[in-house]
């Protein structure tokens, strides 16, 4: 069989993918995508795109009735079935057919089936019909594969059909009771979205709710959750689990307790897509995480880059940052990796140079989109301390804000900042509030580009706005921060 050849080959056509694909596109590369589903990923059809459709509506509502005069203009409830087509709309009806035209577009070729890694270079791929193609990369493999939602072995819960986020993602309707296992990110949110569409929820969360957040975070997301009907079973987990013959699923706690529902969304964490890659004849194991340099090659078990460096991973596969924003700014590092080695010119791996992927480690920023939104970047008091580093957090009441004032009546919310005392330079941001947000991407810059604290007094913010909490944490930081000039008064 002839092989048809490229410059690169990408393993996996998500957010990822497509933009390692286009990015050496525009360097001057060929490359082609291998997809076995649908083209643009998990984050198009069944995440980012179509949960926060499911939010965005409850959102939009509660933001109204905090204004009086837009309350009184308010007549109506919710429209579950509405909300659900236009999450629709976004999904793009999981049809691929846009996304493939852009790859069209771009000048990137589409493979159909599932790739395997044959040997150095080369991947073999295998259609849904049984056909057989092989690829083979002059410079390089990029492994863009992904995640899916893990199952906990509880006994039982296999054989209830569990949603997981696919499923929570892409329901056709709301059912009437939900239980979700798991208090992260995804039950967080999802807790949010099908309490406010209507169902009852139930949350079973063994390490508490968002546990990698500040405590001030999560515990007025768990009082939100609790005003609007959500019951939280916290520290417990389900031991068992059946569905009877009317369809009814019940979940033992090891508290004791039981929970029953019509629908049971588990949402305790993600595995690597790395099961049949081939990855195998390299020495790494089938099924692991996928460990990376700062430019993002493969290594393997001795640690150095797999063969000469010719193999990539970018996205969830690796771990760093399961994130789409992370994966795409890995993406946008990778591409122009391969075009330079490519090149035979220089690579810049320095802490902050545009072919390492460093911001993984210091500055991811997100956004948890339940009531009232979570809005972090870096570290949270907790995780610095756990790093070694020396540093003070000061908090501040964001309600007290003007424009927080002004933004919604009885706004509640909260900021803080964490400073690492030796360095005088902000390493991480934590706020919760409706619509903080917005306010994420002046600490993202703050943090990833290392502003000295004496440098961001002078970095105004406007007012009457929300981000006039930057200027109260700092005064609360105290006159430590504040600049000192040579004979002034």
């Amino acid at each position: 069989m002839t092989a048809a050849v490229y410059d690169v080959v990408v393993v996996g056509a998500g957010p990822v993918g497509e933009n390692v694909a286009d990015r050496v596109v525009q360097g001057g590369l060929t490359a082609a995508v291998v997809e076995r589903e649908l083209v643009g990923g998990e984050c198009s059809y069944w995440a980012c795109m179509p949960t926060k459709a499911l939010l965005r509506d409850a959102a939009a509502l509660r933001a109204a009735r905090s204004l009086p005069g837009a309350r009184a203009a308010v007549t109506g409830e919710l429209d579950p079935a509405a909300v659900l087509r236009r999450r629709d709309e976004f999904a793009a009806r999981w049809d691929d057919g846009g996304q493939v035209a852009w790859l069209e577009r771009a000048g990137i070729a589409l493979v159909r089936g599932t790739g395997r890694i044959a040997g150095a270079r080369t991947v073999e791929v295998t259609g849904a019909d049984g056909s057989a193609a092989t690829l083979e990369a002059r410079h390089a493999v990029v492994v863009a594969t992904g995640s899916s939602a893990r199952l906990p072995e509880i006994p039982g819960l296999a054989d209830v059909a569990p949603w997981t986020s696919r499923e929570a993602a892409a329901a056709p309707a709301v059912p009437a009771r939900l239980a979700i296992v798991g208090g992260g990110v995804v039950g967080a949110e999802m807790a949010t979205a099908y309490a406010a569409l209507g169902a009852q929820v139930t949350l079973v969360a063994r390490d508490g709710l968002l546990p990698a957040v500040e405590p001030f975070a999560s515990d007025l997301v768990a009082r939100s959750l609790k005003a609007a009907g959500v019951v939280q079973h916290l520290r417990t987990e389900p031991v068992r689990a059946h569905r009877d013959a009317q369809g009814v699923v019940r979940l033992v706690l090891a508290d004791g307790s039981a929970v029953e529902a019509d629908e049971v969304l588990v949402a305790t964490g993600r595995r690597p897509r790395t099961d049949d890659l081939g990855l195998d004849r390299f020495g790494l194991a089938p099924g692991d995480w996928l460990r990376v340099d700062d430019s993002l090659r493969v290594l393997g078990p001795d640690g150095a880059p797999v063969g000469d460096g010719w193999l990539y991973a970018a996205g969830d596969v690796n771990r760093r940052a399961l994130l789409t924003h992370q994966g795409k700014y890995q993406a946008r590092a990778v591409g122009d990796t391969i075009v330079a080695r490519a090149r035979g010119a220089a690579v810049d791996l320095s802490p902050w140079g545009r072919h390492a992927a460093t911001a993984d480690l210091r500055a991811v920023p997100q956004v948890v989109f339940t009531d009232p939104e979570v809005a972090t970047v870096g570290h949270t008091s907790a995780s610095a301390a756990a790093a070694g580093l020396r540093v003070r957090t000061v908090e501040h009441d964001l309600g007290s804000v003007a424009g927080a004032a002004l933004h919604a009546d009885g706004y509640t919310g909260r900021a803080a900042m964490v400073v690492d005392e030796d360095r005088q330079v902000l390493v991480g941001f934590t706020a919760v509030g409706p619509d903080v947000g917005e306010l994420l991407h002046a600490a993202t810059v703050a943090v990833a580009g290392e502003v000295p604290l004496d440098r961001l007094w002078h970095a105004v913010p406007a007012y009457p706005t929300v981000s006039e909490v930057w200027l109260r944490l700092l005064e609360a930081y105290g006159r430590d921060a504040v600049p000192v000039v040579a004979g002034a008064a």
